[in-house]
């Protein structure tokens, strides 16, 4: 039987910023790095364009720092530049595995990183290099989720994959309750009601407005990034 075929021709991909931590518990776990880039890079071989969207939560968060005391504002720019260091680290694990990358950042930095321009992304993508989009929006108060669902329809994505430690969408926690049910699909409009926590609300209803899809997954498991490119039914799709 031949191998499955990606179904998707150009997509983003969303990870937290604790996905890099690995079990260390803070900062960048560098065999974990290493293994998401080789299953990028693997990907992006199969002729799929890859964007990527980091988190900064292994190294700080904004929202935590505002709660005690810190001005948001202030918080979620030095946020913002955790996501930029996880993402010149993916730059570097990416590159060594041969892939062409470029690190973009929402806010100016260009002796590390060129500055986003949307035309000048999309074209890093048609000749194959993978973009990794640093410093989120560039604004405090939006997420990394909001940033990732902002660039995935700029880029013309046909779908969001939200990596994750856990298998899919529940209808409850499943770490705390056993008989949690795993959706197979999901609407942008139950997760909302639902709240369901996949991702905030403003990056859902940007996505729902703009009828994109969200693959969510576990990223930790070997190969699933290329399965769910490839429309295994892995995890849980929100959409419709």
């Amino acid at each position: 039987m031949a191998d499955p075929r990606p179904v998707y021709r150009r997509v983003l991909l969303k990870l937290s910023g604790e996905a890099l931590m690995g079990s260390q518990g803070f900062g960048i776990h560098q065999e974990v790095v290493d293994r998401i880039a080789r299953e990028v890079a693997e990907v992006r071989d199969l002729g799929v364009q890859v964007g990527l969207v980091i988190g900064g939560g292994n190294i700080f968060r904004g929202v935590a720092a505002s709660a005690r005391g810190m001005d948001r504002a202030t918080a979620d720019h030095m946020g913002m530049l955790a996501t930029v260091i996880n993402s010149l680290a993916l730059q570097d694990a990416l590159e060594r595995t041969g892939a062409v990358t470029r690190v973009v950042s929402a806010i100016t930095m260009q002796q590390i990183a060129e500055p986003y321009i949307r035309r000048r992304a999309i074209r890093h993508l048609e000749k194959g290099r993978v973009v990794i989009f640093a410093a989120g929006t560039g604004n405090p108060y939006f997420s990394t989720d909001t940033a990732a669902s902002l660039r995935a329809m700029e880029i013309g994505a046909e779908a969001i994959l939200k990596g994750t430690k856990v298998d899919g969408v529940y209808d409850k926690d499943p770490v705390l309750y056993p008989d949690a049910r795993r959706f197979e699909e999901v609407s942008y409009l139950e997760v909302l009601q639902r709240d369901l926590k996949v991702m905030d609300s403003t990056a859902i209803s940007l996505c729902r407005d703009n009828s994109l899809p969200i693959v969510v997954f576990d990223f930790t498991v070997p190969g699933n990034i290329r399965r769910a490119i490839c429309g295994e039914g892995i995890g849980t799709k929100v959409g419709g």
